[in-house]
């Protein structure tokens, strides 16, 4: 029972097999079993009792073999990023001890989430949903003999630790690099042979702006984009030098993406949004609100009621099912623009802008007016940044009025979160840089 995520299984049944890349010093499953039967007797010794280890969830194989011990000893492991300041670190290891033990038997994993209140909630992982999500993604990848899948993000990020456990249940080897290079990236994927890679839109980006030449080699069968919405104009680079792309939609309480783009259409995704759900995932939409429900969702918030397993789950973002049952997600609620009574998806705006000529990368956010409750303004990255007059007339011919900005300036870069997604509470530091707009971009 449990032999799925269990290292020692994987051990039995591919001895040999390499299962961890680090810097092109590859372990096998046998290997990684034996430094975890010694992980696990120092464990025991420092963390008696029920309660959740803390595990700074960091890229590195020390973590990943800590992981592993977790797994076999049935111990959930508290995943904390490895970017939190240490009080940080200190508010939820002391908000992990008021909540005492988990209610959860099968839980695997805790990692915290801000969810859509900003307040820290715990998201308990259960050892089968986990591997639930794991089932859903292969049936949409598959497997190849030779995948070899890129970790460059932490674990206690949900899109760090579901790449350890789909490698793990598949008996496949994780290709570790520590810290994102986006000057080494290509040089990773070559030498060391990845097949698979998961990156946020901005860690592609970056990878391309740093290599301009880039190809995509003939071994990487296909990136994974999550964690926030890919652009147009990247997503149109990156087919154009070969890359096969997955856009694909999930959260932390989903054990990772629930909607990717087929594999099939991997060479060109662009009309498929986020994608389909993924195997065994329901989806709905409800007053615009994006709904999932499926055995990979969470067990519930620690120290919070159980959620019921049949249970739809309000992601709190906002999107819409086309014809053909792809999934294109607006925003977050909790970015939601309201301009004159008219509701404005920051995304959406992104969007437009970022497919501007000159225009590498904006974002949107709302400032408050006395005359329209909200105002739409964008902090913008430009190669060359456009005549006002000009930038207006071009956003005129592609959004409507309510949607246009209002205010703009232009930023060396935007600020991101420690996942590498768009910080959007920290958008609203560029206020004080802002300058209105000509007329023609205004609301009215």
């Amino acid at each position: 029972m449990g032999a799925a995520l269990s290292i020692f299984a994987a051990a039995r049944d591919a001895p040999g097999a390499p299962a961890l890349d680090v810097d092109g010093d590859v372990f096998t499953f046998a290997e990684l079993a034996a430094r975890t039967r010694a992980r696990i007797e120092e464990l025991v010794r420092a963390h008696p009792g029920d309660l959740p280890v803390p595990l700074t969830g960091a890229a590195c194989a020390d973590a990943l073999v800590t992981l592993y011990a977790l797994f076999e000893m049935r111990r959930p492991a508290l995943l904390l990023h490895p970017r939190l300041t240490a009080p940080e670190r200190a508010d939820l290891e002391a908000a992990a001890a008021r909540a005492g033990p988990l209610p959860h038997p099968d839980a695997a994993a805790v990692i915290f989430t801000s969810g859509t209140t900003g307040a820290p909630r715990g998201a308990v992982l259960a050892r089968a949903a986990l591997e639930a999500s794991a089932a859903a993604s292969a049936a949409n990848l598959g497997w190849q003999a030779d995948d070899r899948w890129l970790l460059c993000m932490p674990i206690a990020h949900v899109g760090g630790l579901s790449i350890v456990t789909r490698c793990l249940i598949a008996r496949r080897c994780v290709v570790l690099m520590p810290k994102f290079d986006a000057l080494r990236l290509p040089a990773a994927i070559s030498e060391r042979g990845v097949t698979l890679a998961s990156l946020v839109p901005t860690m592609l980006a970056r990878a391309l702006d740093a290599n301009p030449a880039w190809r995509a080699p003939e071994h990487l069968r296909a990136i994974l984009v999550g964690g926030a919405a890919l652009p147009c104009a990247l997503l149109r680079r990156a087919l154009a030098q070969g890359f096969a792309l997955l856009p694909s939609y999930g959260l932390t309480e989903s054990c990772a993406q629930i909607v990717a783009a087929p594999y099939a259409a991997r060479n060109d995704p662009s009309a498929l949004g986020s994608g389909l759900p993924l195997e065994g995932v329901e989806l709905r939409i409800a007053d615009g609100r994006i709904e999932i429900r499926g055995p990979m969702l969470m067990a519930g918030y620690w120290d919070e009621p159980a959620r019921a397993p049949r249970a739809w789950f309000d992601t709190g973002d906002l999107g819409e099912i086309d014809t053909r049952g792809c999934l294109h997600v607006h925003a977050r609620r909790t970015d939601l623009i309201v301009t004159g009574g008219e509701n404005v998806y920051p995304a959406e705006v992104e969007r437009a802008l970022e497919a501007l000529p000159g225009i590498r990368a904006a974002g949107v956010f709302g400032i408050a007016s006395d005359e329209w409750g909200q105002e739409v303004a964008a902090a913008v990255v430009a190669t060359l940044p456009p005549q006002d007059a000009d930038l207006a007339a071009r956003i005129a011919a592609c959004l409507a009025p309510h949607k246009r900005p209002r205010h703009v300036c232009y930023v060396a870069e935007l600020p991101h979160t420690a996942g590498g997604k768009l910080d959007r509470a920290a958008l609203a530091a560029f206020a004080a840089s802002l300058r209105p707009l000509p007329h023609s971009a205004s609301v009215v």
